[in-house]
């Protein structure tokens, strides 16, 4: 079976599907890996091969140059309106929030690249694409060449859940408001290629999702693959340091790489954090970029100062962690079964994650704007104490990691591939090498 996974050119987009990718190719499927240029170092480096397709595109340059939107400080609507109940959320800001993402973001990241992954799919003609849920280039590509595809995600499904929202406000909406925005953008894509819209092209044929049981928003009507998370976080080297077990406890302070790499800066003053939890007596490891670190006036003689370590390699060493809710880190602090204290950006489904782990009761949470050195120390010295959150954070990890391993997803996501295609009206490649009597696929949702 020939598998073809895409993403526009962000690295934390991609690094959610290596570990399904590399499934796939253990498995003795040919994969693989189409984005714009910018990204081929992380796809290789990854040991997976690289397809460049059309050009990089302008997303953060825009948003750096414009005063409307601010990353740290600001939510991404109508994505915003997640965190409500479903019968709250209605229509006139679900659709003046896809009025302003479609063009803004969508369009910008999608666009550039359209053209050249129609091209790949209709030259090399994958069995199934796999796509991160903002590259809705990959699902018109698939739809063209007629191969099954479906979404893998690296977060909290927004997407999906208000999607079926909107499509419900949709069908009772009357004269000019009622357009959807988002099918006319992709409804166009696809005409230029021959194709019409269908809701695919927004959720996938099926989803492979890794959050456990209960950490989902709501229903959506999408057909859920889950899969166990395992981390992945690119290159790894491990420091001799970490070889040896800490002598005290050990708490790791994580901010995320693409709060100065893309936004700019964080949410709360690094500085402030360390001149509290400098007084715990504690082993504090915070990953920092070495220009943030050339910033610091004063570091504490219980703190470690790295520019990057593995999370993966220090997760299993540690009491607590404190985080900013991206979801890589979340769910590899899970993994290992790390109680978390977050402080989550306001920016798209990091306080939605953060909300869902308070909810199951493995981790606490400070809002950004009264995240000071203080408090955070207090909250983490209760964290440390509390016997509930360990416990949560324990029954969490177990339904964790009941979830199948990727490699046992691989049998399911041929099936699919071939249901879906034959759904289609599209013959099977047959590089699979399976039976051509499939039965149609049981999903869990």
């Amino acid at each position: 079976m020939r598998v073809l996974i895409a993403t526009v050119a962000e690295r934390t987009n991609f690094i959610a599907a290596v570990p399904i990718a590399w499934a796939l190719r253990t498995a003795g499927h040919e994969v693989r890996v189409a984005s714009q240029p910018r990204l081929m170092e992380v796809i290789a480096d990854a040991g997976l091969t690289a397809v460049p397709v059309g050009r990089d595109h302008d997303f953060w340059r825009v948003m750096r140059s414009r005063a409307f939107f601010d990353p740290l400080r600001d939510s991404v609507p109508p994505f915003d309106l997640a965190g409500l109940p479903m019968e709250e959320i209605t229509w006139e800001p679900l659709q003046e929030g896809y009025r302003q993402i479609v063009p803004w973001w969508w369009r910008l990241v999608n666009e550039p690249m359209l053209d050249d992954l129609v091209a790949l799919c209709r030259d090399w003609r994958p069995d199934l694409v796999l796509w991160e849920p903002s590259t809705f280039a990959a699902a018109v590509a698939a739809k063209v060449c007629g191969a099954a595809h479906g979404r893998f995600l690296w977060g909290v499904d927004v997407f999906a859940f208000i999607r079926t929202r909107y499509v419900e406000l949709l069908a009772e909406e009357a004269g000019e408001e009622r357009e959807d925005v988002p099918a006319a953008w992709l409804g166009a894509c696809a005409a230029r290629f021959g194709e019409r819209f269908s809701e695919d092209l927004i959720t996938g044929q099926f989803t492979v999702d890794c959050l456990p049981m209960g950490m989902r928003l709501g229903e959506s009507g999408v057909r859920y693959v889950p899969v166990r998370y395992i981390p992945y976080n690119g290159r790894a080297v491990v420091p001799s340091w970490l070889r040896e077990p800490p002598a005290r406890r050990r708490v790791c302070l994580t901010l995320g790489t693409s709060a100065t790499e893309r936004q700019g800066g964080y949410v709360v003053s690094v500085q402030d954090l360390l001149d509290s939890l400098g007084e715990l007596d504690m082993e504090l490891v915070i990953t920092l970029p070495e220009a943030e670190q050339q910033r610091l006036t004063r570091v504490p003689a219980n703190t470690r100062l790295v520019s990057h370590v593995p999370l993966h390699a220090l997760a299993p060493s540690c009491s607590a962690v404190i985080n900013h809710g991206g979801a890589g880190t979340v769910l590899t602090m899970l993994h290992y079964g790390v109680p978390q204290l977050i402080i989550p950006r306001p920016t798209f489904d990091e306080p939605l994650l953060t909300r869902q782990m308070v909810r199951q009761g493995a981790a606490v949470s400070i809002p950004s704007a009264q995240a000071r050195g203080e408090r955070v120390r207090a909250e983490l010295e209760k964290l440390l104490a509390d016997e509930a959150v360990h416990r949560a954070t324990a029954d969490l990890h177990r339904r964790a990691h009941a979830l199948p391993a990727p490699n046992a997803v691989v049998p399911l996501l041929e099936e699919l591939a071939v249901h879906d295609q034959r759904a289609s009206g599209v013959t099977p490649q047959g590089g699979s090498g399976r039976s051509s009597s499939v039965r149609k696929p049981s999903v869990p949702r």
